[in-house]
């Protein structure tokens, strides 16, 4: 068979994989010997108005064209391209000739409408074939890609073969072998698309004559030669439904072409593909020299030498295995052997940052979009915020008016459902001055803010009418909590008296105080935004200093009589309370919510019905703010710890008390009596007993660090008192002292001074 339609001089049918430099080169030298009088290209026909940007100087792929339902955006596809796609070089090619070029393919509005019922007969129709997985098996080869790098990528790919349409040949005659073994290969949907690219053919035919080039999957030529008439096709499209649908040009990644992605077309390796089809004169050099400037920025020692031998290397394992020019297998192995020292550990940085690749394309602005997507563009070029496609952290300081900027548009951003950020913890992230965000842009990203485009067509307006429905809808206190910090951290302040009516009524309704200690969290975090954000906390005050009221009555009674998984769950509550209660302390100027929390956790402490691990967290937050004598925490602990108590509630007081989230490891280390009390309980459980309580035990200790673990165990060996002043044998224990250990103290001053820096005795003194 041949790329023409048998029988006579038909078009000229270019079979490809759609990514693929090899492919790329073929069908541009082809194009250039054929000369054709028209070019049509897999795709959907509504972006034939799109066609004549990708000749823009502007223009840089990878991008894809977007389709979204109008009613609907977030139904939606992508035909991604690539520099080396071989559907972008016809496209470019024909632009650069000034000949006619065209999609021809199902049209999208069909296509979208046809999804979710395109979804349910894959799934009835079993697994789909991969040809190329079968001609390679076919041919001997374990391995697809290589299969495909040796037949097609390597032999013949310059484009200066003596038939440039050898290679199209012979794979349209594979693949019609494979169609009439296998039929649609598990690919029902495609009867109706090639019906309606074999109308589109012909209708190409009449207009531009029979000299036409299709550049297509290869799977589908044999459809596209095949002879049917026009009602047999007609028939096959009769009654598909349609939306109504735009279409514009988007950035893409390489990332977003590799087949790890999910792309059903993707590949493994774009971003050595990018490389082959950039680089055609000493592609393994370059690539080398490529390699060791990526492990050289990340301080590994990488030589000319290592370039030289690696190279090297990589040719002779191509003649080795008999390949007619170096794969990415062949390079990848001299890589690891010479440059990575045969650590997979930098090899994986390799093939992240360099086969896969971090690219990410560019659209003119000419190119169409929502109104959503222009002012977040507007707002992405004034705030210096570039979309990027490599995942990287910024740190702001919201004491600067840009990075305050930043911080308000990606709350907003995450408010409207586009994830472009990330909140992390970072450096200085326990105050409210620094934010630090995770950001990476993801061309699914333009279908959400396609999405989001109903709510109003700048990013402010479309985050408030947003922020305003939420408030009415969502259902839960903890919600509309959260929906209330979100508004303050994006700046909508138009929105806030509507939510805070919201959270008032639903505080007032709400008498479970586990969604009231849910809430109070969110809250008085809230309040810590007026001073930076400028935003009025006083509304916001008084509901939370009313739930927090609530919570401190209700929560003894909630914490009694529970059992072992309600208690976990109280026990991050009571965290979680306590926290709030500071920053509420702080925010509303007045010790009275702290005072009586520490009420609360004292009637938590000394209640015998309360699950040990609550009573032993409630002693903890006592102690760590100095709300206890000193000698009442070995008090309590000997009661928790007394020989009428069960051995799993003791535990579980353990783990309340010292777990290592908060710290425990230390007090123990730095308290001998404690220590001496846990060792004391630990030596006098029953044999019989002591395998019952051994998983809580072992969930307490484990989680210290191993430096911590061994400082416990020297002192459990020395014994009690043992490293005293007073020396071993009636010495008393050590522990915390009730007052301040001034000479202690003062020997900080000087090493404090040293991290401090340089500053005047006043700054020194306010730091100290």
């Amino acid at each position: 068979m041949t790329p023409r339609d048998p029988g006579h001089d038909g078009p000229l049918l270019l079979g490809v994989r759609h990514h693929g430099p090899g492919s790329a080169r073929a069908v541009r030298a082809a194009l250039e010997a054929a000369r054709p009088s028209a070019v049509l290209v897999e795709g959907p026909p509504e972006g034939d108005a799109l066609l004549p940007l990708a000749a823009d100087d502007r223009m840089k792929p990878p991008v894809a064209l977007l389709a979204h339902a109008v009613d609907d955006p977030g139904s939606a596809s992508f035909w991604p391209m690539a520099d080396f796609s071989p559907e972008w070089v016809a496209i470019r090619w024909a632009l650069a000739h000034d000949i006619p070029v065209r999609f021809v393919d199902l049209p999208a509005a069909n296509s979208l409408a046809l999804a979710e019922h395109a979804a349910k007969e894959q799934g009835q129709a079993g697994r789909a074939v991969d040809p190329i997985g079968i001609l390679a098996a076919t041919a001997g080869y374990d391995d697809p890609e290589r299969w495909w790098e040796d037949v097609v990528e390597h032999r013949g790919a310059d484009g200066r073969t003596a038939d440039p349409l050898a290679s199209f040949a012979a794979l349209a005659e594979a693949m019609t072998a494979l169609r009439e073994a296998h039929g649609d290969g598990g690919h029902p949907q495609d009867a109706v698309r090639e019906a309606c690219m074999r109308l589109q053919l012909r209708s190409a035919r009449r207009e531009f004559g029979d000299d036409v080039a299709v550049v297509c999957g290869a799977w589908h030529v044999p459809a596209l030669a095949a002879r049917t008439t026009v009602a047999a096709d007609r028939a096959l499209l009769k009654g598909i439904p349609k939306v109504r649908t735009e279409l514009t040009w988007v950035p893409w990644t390489h990332r977003r072409l590799a087949r790890r992605s999910g792309y059903g077309a993707g590949i493994e390796s774009p971003g050595w593909y990018g490389h082959v089809f950039a680089a055609q004169d000493r592609p393994v050099e370059r690539w080398m020299t490529k390699v060791a400037g990526l492990l050289r920025e990340e301080d590994r020692h990488v030589s000319s030498a290592d370039v030289i031998e690696a190279v090297r290397l990589a040719g002779t394992l191509a003649a080795l295995r008999d390949r007619p020019a170096v794969g990415l297998t062949e390079a990848t192995d001299a890589v690891r052997a010479v440059m990575c020292e045969g650590s997979d550990v930098p090899l994986d940085l390799v093939r992240d940052r360099l086969v896969v690749g971090e690219i990410l394309g560019e659209v003119p602005d000419s190119a169409p979009a929502v109104p959503l997507q222009r002012d977040l563009d507007g707002q992405q070029r004034s705030l210096r915020l570039r979309p990027e496609a490599r995942e990287r952290e910024v740190d702001l300081d919201l004491r600067k008016e840009t990075d305050a900027a930043r911080s308000r548009l990606l709350h907003r951003l995450r408010l409207l459902g586009v994830d472009w950020g990330v909140p992390v913890a970072g450096r200085g992230s326990t105050g409210t001055f620094r934010e630090s965000w995770r950001v990476r842009w993801e061309p699914e990203l333009f279908v959400r803010i396609a999405e989001a485009g109903v709510w109003g067509t700048t990013v402010l307006g479309a985050a408030t009418a947003k922020a305003e429905a939420d408030a009415l809808s969502v259902p839960s206190l903890a919600g509309v909590t959260a929906l209330a910090e979100r508004c303050l951290l994006g700046g909508l302040s138009d929105v806030l008296p509507v939510v805070m009516r919201a959270l008032a009524d639903r505080a007032a309704l709400d008498a479970d105080v586990s969604h009231l200690a849910d809430a109070l969290p969110a809250l008085a975090r809230s309040l810590r935004y007026g001073d930076v954000r400028s935003t009025d906390g006083a509304a916001l005050g008084e509901v939370a200093v009313g739930i927090a009221e609530r919570v401190c009555i209700g929560l003894p009674p909630a914490c009694t009589g529970i059992d072992a998984d309600a208690a976990a769950e109280m026990h991050g509550r009571l965290d979680g309370v306590h926290t709030a209660i500071g920053l509420l302390t702080g925010a509303v100027g007045s010790e009275g919510p702290a005072d009586r929390w520490a009420d609360t956790l004292r009637r938590l402490a000394a209640r015998d019905a309360v699950a040990g691990v609550i009573r032993g967290r409630a002693t903890r937050l006592l102690l760590d703010d100095g709300r206890l004598p000193g000698g009442e925490p070995a008090r309590l602990m000997s009661l928790a710890l007394s020989p009428g108590t069960p051995p799993a509630e003791a535990a579980a007081w353990i783990e309340g008390f010292v777990g290592a989230a908060s710290g425990g490891a230390m007090l123990l280390v730095h308290d001998e009596r404690l220590l001496g009390l846990v060792d004391g309980w630990l030596t006098g459980i029953p044999a019989g007993e002591f395998t019952g309580v051994l998983p809580l035990l072992r969930r307490t200790f484990s989680a210290y660090e191993p430096g911590v673990r061994r400082a416990l165990g020297d002192l459990v060996r020395r014994g009690p008192g043992a490293g005293s002043a007073d020396g071993a044998g009636g010495s008393p224990v050590r522990g915390f002292g009730e007052g301040l250990d001034e000479e202690r103290a003062d020997a900080v001053v000087p090493v404090l001074r040293l991290l401090l820096g340089p500053g005047t005795p006043a700054d020194r003194a306010g730091a100290v």
